[in-house]
């Protein structure tokens, strides 16, 4: 009970944070366009890469925040934004790994605002966003361009414009290593009100199911949320597409359980569905 509140505590501390360095920024934006009468997109710039390393700074000490930025920027930079592959981002893989947390880890698609609504609350789960690099970088855009050596953080092109966006290849790869690290009993949230809950093009699907390994997990457990169905065909796909070993079962469960379950903590994680 004390390390499960330890833990809640952390996150809050982390969620004041990022509070707080956002206002700061934003402080700093009108200061400098005002004072020094600098363009708000070259302030932009500076400011998303002084937002990512202070975030790494106070979130993890021990980080060398500067090499993982380098690491992180080197990947677009000075790239046509649509010429970025996944692999730019294994150097930032490396100074910034995922810590495998067996029988906590929960894959989500299409259901984002549920999963991170009941996350937020309890900390029985986690996802790739509370994760530190998924928590930095989410919801950001950024960009390169050829012969420059900035970030952009505007005229970048869309998530679905061009496959190799930075935007795009960063989530895939880093969707892959949080995948790598999966272990134990492993959770998904997938949405039953699409025709499609398992679709083969998503990153669920294409990219971190894939990696599921029966060497590290012993079950994957499938929470179909909204206008939920197990027996949806869809899924027959998921069943054949995990490395042999891996147990599979599947709970239809109402969203206004799981929100019933992130409004109250007396509530067992294990009860919640």
């Amino acid at each position: 009970m004390e390390h499960e509140q330890s833990r809640r505590l952390e996150k809050r501390r982390r969620k004041r944070c990022v509070i707080l360095i956002v206002i700061v920024v934003l402080i700093v934006i009108v200061i400098i366009a005002v004072v020094l009468g600098l363009t708000l997109r070259q302030n932009k710039m500076v400011l998303f890469q002084h937002f990512f390393i202070c975030c790494f700074c106070i979130f993890r000490c021990t980080t060398d925040c500067q090499k993982v930025w380098d690491a992180f920027e080197q990947a677009y930079v000075n790239k046509d934004p649509c010429k970025v592959a996944v692999e730019a981002y294994d150097p930032l893989i490396v100074a910034a790994p995922f810590k495998p947390q067996c029988n906590r880890m929960i894959f989500w698609s299409k259901t984002k605002d549920v999963v991170h609504g009941f996350t937020e609350k309890r900390d029985c789960f986690v996802t790739l966003e509370d994760t530190l690099l998924g928590s930095v970088l989410d919801g950001l855009t950024w960009c390169g361009k050829e012969g420059s050596k900035g970030t952009f953080t505007t005229g970048c092109p869309g998530w679905s414009k061009c496959k190799n966006n930075p935007v795009l290849s960063f989530w895939r790869r880093i969707s892959a290593a949080f995948a790598d690290v999966a272990c134990g009993n492993v959770t998904a949230m997938l949405s039953g009100s699409i025709d499609t809950p398992f679709n083969s093009t998503s990153i669920f699907a294409s990219i971190e199911v894939v990696r599921f390994q029966a060497s590290r997990i012993k079950s994957l457990n499938v929470v179909m949320v909204l206008q939920s169905n197990c027996t949806d065909s869809s899924l027959n796909n998921l069943r054949q597409s995990l490395d042999t070993g891996i147990t599979y079962s599947c709970k239809d469960v109402h969203e206004s359980r799981i929100q019933e379950c992130g409004a109250k903590p007396e509530i067992a994680c294990g009860a919640c569905w």
